[in-house]
């Protein structure tokens, strides 16, 4: 049997490999992939080539060692079409979820994967690791009642945790991304209020609605220039969550006055582990499973802009590269 992988082979460039797959191990499944999501702002660092190289994180393997040429990706969804000799044959034909590079096939052994719930569209499946994304991001900024609070991008991640932050009882939430249709998706949420970043009056209309400052603020867009934007809009005593990885480019902040009388925190979040104060009582075991109902709450497939086959890869990273404002969410099917 022949597998198809997607390889971010240099700046710009991507390229679709095919090889025999080797002979099974007797502790591994074989699944075969339906459905993989592009994780946008991730993949995107990959493919221009802003990604730190050589970088080592023993407790986050997916940007270990990175350099060209690269398998990337962690959202796919398929079958089970094989189980080793030493595999509970009741693995076979379930549908599931794994943290894997974008291909047609691959190997896991089963502690290394999600099972479907019943009745999950595999659509909504692709969304698990952006969603327990979303729910760390959560935990971490630690919404109060009746709090004030700002989400920074309303990208994927950007719109799963406004929909999470849309569940609380909070005094507002307003939201800046600079694409319309984002925006659009993001009050229909029920937020506040959401304003393009770059609009010359966006702290003022801010300021309107928050006078006093945001209490809570995410910064989810990617870009190194919204996180002062967050400081100079939070309020005395405000928490900033940086949720965005940017990869190798460096974030120049403006730490004067504003942030030291103010009195502003920044809090570091990133998801492959849990924070320190929750670890007593959580794990990523309980954590997948509040995703797993957050995703039926929220239904996010219904934010799939567009879908390519693996085959057209290239022209679905060409179109987040240069037409950023037409997507929300891309999947690659597969037969």
């Amino acid at each position: 049997m022949k597998a198809r992988s997607l390889v971010f082979t240099s700046p710009s460039q991507v390229s679709i490999q095919e090889q025999s797959l080797p002979k099974m191990g007797e502790d591994q499944v074989l699944v075969q992939t339906i459905f993989s999501l592009i994780s946008p702002g991730t993949e995107m660092l990959i493919y221009r080539g802003q990604f730190p190289r050589g970088l080592a994180d023993p407790n986050d393997p997916f940007s270990s060692n990175l350099n060209y040429p690269l398998k990337f990706g962690y959202a796919c969804v398929g079958k089970v079409i094989e189980v080793g000799k030493n595999v509970d044959p009741g693995w076979l034909d379930q549908r599931v979820f794994a943290f894997q590079s974008h291909g047609s096939h691959f190997f896991a052994s089963p502690e290394s994967l999600h099972l479907v719930p019943e009745g999950c569209p595999l659509e909504r499946a692709c969304f698990l690791a952006n969603m327990e994304t979303a729910v760390n991001l959560i935990q971490d900024a630690a919404p109060i009642l009746g709090e004030s609070a700002m989400v920074f991008g309303q990208g994927i991640v950007g719109l799963l945790t406004t929909a999470l932050l849309a569940e609380f009882p909070l005094q507002a939430t307003l939201t800046a991304d600079r694409y319309p249709s984002r925006r659009e998706v993001s009050l229909s949420l029920g937020i506040t209020a959401s304003f393009d970043p770059v609009d010359e009056h966006f702290q003022q209309n801010v300021r309107e609605i928050l006078p006093d400052g945001a209490d809570l603020s995410l910064e989810l867009s990617g870009s190194p220039a919204a996180l002062n934007a967050a400081i100079a809009l939070a309020g005395f005593g405000g928490r900033i969550v940086v949720g965005s990885w940017y990869g190798g480019r460096p974030a120049t902040l403006d730490l004067g006055g504003t942030f030291h009388r103010s009195r502003l925190k920044l809090i570091s979040s990133q998801v492959s582990t849990i924070a320190a104060s929750l670890s007593a009582r959580w794990n990523k075991a309980r954590r997948f499973d509040t995703a797993w109902s957050a995703l039926a709450r929220v239904r996010p497939e219904r934010w799939i802009t567009q879908r390519f086959r693996l085959e057209e890869a290239d022209r679905a990273y060409r179109l987040l590269d240069q037409s950023p404002q037409d997507c929300i969410q891309i999947i690659f099917e597969y037969d």
